[in-house]
């Protein structure tokens, strides 16, 4: 019968992927020190440029957001909690704290005092 030699090659080609898709043990704690490293943001030193209230905003000056990997830059991002926008006004020198999250670089601490 050629059922067995058709069973047996659909077999064989349908193994054959497998091992391209395993994650080799050095991989695999790599991957977890990233998120390790990202789940622990440091305070970053900016200057804020805006605050907008209405919006849930802040746009900072910053350095370097060392857990994103982020360079120098004036931007603008999201806050977690808005009440954080009552304790800053633009000019303000700042510490703060970036973190994604759902995939967005969000102020997720604040304090003046940069």
């Amino acid at each position: 019968m050629r059922v067995r030699p058709v069973l047996l090659a659909l077999a064989v080609l349908w193994a054959l992927p497998l091992p391209a898709l395993a994650q080799n043990a050095a991989d695999h704690a790599s991957h977890h020190a990233a998120a390790a490293s990202q789940s622990a943001p440091t305070l970053t030193q900016g200057e804020v440029r805006n605050v907008d209230k209405a919006g849930g905003n802040v746009t900072l000056k910053h350095g370097p957001i060392a857990n994103l990997g982020m360079p120098p830059m004036t931007m603008m991002f999201p806050v977690s909690d808005r009440k954080m926008l009552d304790q800053v006004k633009a000019g303000d020198k700042v510490k703060f704290a970036v973190e994604e999250v759902r995939g967005v670089a969000t102020v997720t601490r604040i304090e003046r005092g940069g």
